[in-house]
């Protein structure tokens, strides 16, 4: 065989053997596949935080299944039942940090309760990573910085699913 013939191939069996080698990039957490539930869980607790950054705060309230309590005593001149004022002071007045989500992976599901707790890191307007560093007075030590936040989600019995917990707080 010819050293022209035989290059080629060597390099013909080079490309077939990489194209069928397996890829060995892992997706990041919020690429790989989930379950059909997981899935929707994932997506109403993005859509709730996409509306809160957005200001979109009564489509917000429709994937929220929490306790409004927190909100109701940071706002006494607001109605209780205006809840997408709620969120609205929540999110401008309050220190509820309503950010886009950067990352989100499931932690944990309960099958029995259609529950999915998720552990969730957060974007900054700039795109940064979001950190919660040490509030009040405490030392890193005594309250050390956090980035990934647990939030649980909730199918209803009308099949929906909600967030069940506030955005982050800081004071």
């Amino acid at each position: 065989m010819s050293k022209l013939a035989s290059l080629s191939l060597l390099m013909a069996l080079c490309v077939l053997a990489a194209a069928c080698s397996p890829n060995l990039v892992t997706p990041p957490a919020s690429e790989v596949p989930t379950s059909g539930d997981e899935e929707l869980a994932l997506q109403a607790l993005t859509a709730f935080f996409d509306h809160l950054n957005a200001g979109r705060y009564p489509e917000a309230t429709e994937l929220y299944g929490g306790s409004y309590e927190v909100l109701i005593g940071y706002n006494p001149d607001l109605d209780p039942q205006d809840l997408a004022g709620l969120f609205r002071n929540g999110c401008t007045v309050n220190g509820l940090q309503c950010l886009e989500v950067r990352d989100a992976r499931l932690q944990e599901q309960v099958p029995a309760t259609g529950e999915y707790r998720f552990l969730v890191e957060f974007s900054t307007a700039d795109g940064e990573l979001f950190v919660r560093g040490p509030c009040c007075g405490a030392t890193e030590e005594e309250m050390p910085s956090e980035s990934e936040f647990l939030f649980t989600v909730v199918r209803g019995g009308d099949g929906e699913y909600r967030v069940q917990d506030l955005p982050v707080y800081v004071p």
